[in-house]
């Protein structure tokens, strides 16, 4: 592959919570990598072949979506729509992260075919990127009957993690916690609905439930869409040190109520976002994007570290080489701006500003996945690319 430069940057959003804002103009790409980031006259450019010129507008990491209920491919049976996770990418998101294949039709509610639906999923994902989008497919379902020999399989044939618990037979702490152990010793990471009822079949889980099962991520904070009591709320914020999952398809009061309770507790490098979609609420294509808008405009979260909640705190939790502009990371980055008529100055401020960024450019592992969005509003800048023709997916 060829090296590429992203030159003439105006803003550089690390994903880093601890350091959202880089110093520097450009960053090289070598391959599907980030090679290097800083000023244009510090970089080896020697055998660049393709110059993205930014425009002075912003770059940041591709979105990372913790929440997403993938099926079939890039269709959805619950929404019966096609193209949803494309349909993602042109919103800024580079990954998604299945919380279980629940939709899937006739899925089985059994141990044997929970574990060959995880396996399933997650191996043909590994093989099949929506729109250039990559999919962590595989999120299991715990059912009664798993045992550890599963797990071992499981962990072997690429299942890296355990979708929402609640969403099967196992829905009680003293069930759920031996086999979230065994989860975790094979390297697993381990997501548990929060809430009240979301689909048939699911239950009310209290913050006492969520405590006594361990998991590494509190599945939707907020409520999917129903939400637990703002009390329950304060004591997984401040009395655990578990990734707190906010996200679209949620209540928007406990939301904005959660992030002031956790911008208290100094618990903001443990939040992630996600959309929580196909679902009754629909597909949103511009879930990521509207959730920080909604934490920042009225929960009073800087742009910047509302992009790092959405990338390398996800990538954090999940154990992903990606969601940071690092040198050694995958480049899947994203350009966007202020949207045209918006109020902002750049994209940080546009998000400030409750408004939707213009998403400019998508790569993905360095290659070009889309341009200007078709379904952001336009941004301001436009990015200029000179080299050699690559095709956009």
């Amino acid at each position: 592959m060829a090296k590429i430069l992203l030159k003439n940057i105006g803003t550089i959003l690390s994903g880093d919570i601890t350091n959202p804002v880089l110093e520097g103009d450009s960053i090289l790409i070598d391959g599907p990598t980030i090679a290097a980031v800083g000023r244009e006259g510090d970089l080896n450019t020697m055998d660049v072949e393709k110059v993205l010129d930014i425009n002075r507008a912003t770059v940041a990491p591709g979105f990372i979506d913790s929440h997403c209920h993938v099926c079939v491919g890039d269709y959805t049976p619950r929404q019966f729509a096609t193209n949803f996770i494309e349909g993602e990418l042109h919103g800024g998101v580079t990954t998604v992260i299945s919380a279980g294949e629940v939709h899937y039709p006739g899925r089985p509610k059994d141990a044997p075919g929970a574990k060959a639906l995880a396996i399933l999923s997650a191996r043909t994902y590994a093989n099949f990127r929506p729109g250039g989008v990559k999919v962590i497919g595989g999120g299991l379902i715990l059912e009664k009957g798993l045992n550890e020999k599963d797990f071992e399989e499981m962990a072997r044939e690429g299942v890296r993690h355990v979708g929402e618990i609640g969403l099967g037979s196992i829905k009680q702490p003293e069930d759920a916690a031996p086999l979230v152990r065994l989860a975790k010793r094979y390297g697993m990471t381990v997501m548990m609905h929060t809430g009240g009822i979301s689909i048939p079949g699911s239950s009310t889980v209290t913050a006492e439930m969520v405590r006594a099962t361990d998991p590494d991520i509190v599945s939707h904070l907020n409520g999917g869409p129903t939400a637990i009591p703002l009390s329950e709320v304060e004591i997984l914020v401040k009395e655990t040190d578990l990734f707190l999952e906010v996200v679209q398809c949620g209540n928007p009061l406990v939301a904005i109520e959660a992030i002031k309770m956790i911008k208290e507790h100094k618990a903001m490098s443990r939040v992630i976002i996600g959309n929580d979609m196909p679902s009754g609420t629909g597909v949103i294509s511009l879930g990521i994007l509207r959730t920080l808008n909604l934490i920042s405009s009225l929960g009073g979260v800087s742009g910047s570290d509302a992009v790092a909640m959405a990338t390398g705190n996800t990538a954090r939790c999940y154990k992903l080489n990606r969601g940071l502009i690092r040198e050694g990371y995958e480049a899947d980055l994203i350009m966007m701006d202020t949207p045209m008529g918006s109020v902002g100055r750049d994209a940080v401020s546009a998000i400030e500003a409750g408004d939707i960024p213009g998403i400019g450019l998508v790569m993905v592992d360095g290659v070009v996945k889309a341009q200007v969005s078709r379904n952001t509003p336009p941004p301001m800048r436009k990015c200029v690319i000179s080299g050699p023709e690559q095709s956009v997916g």
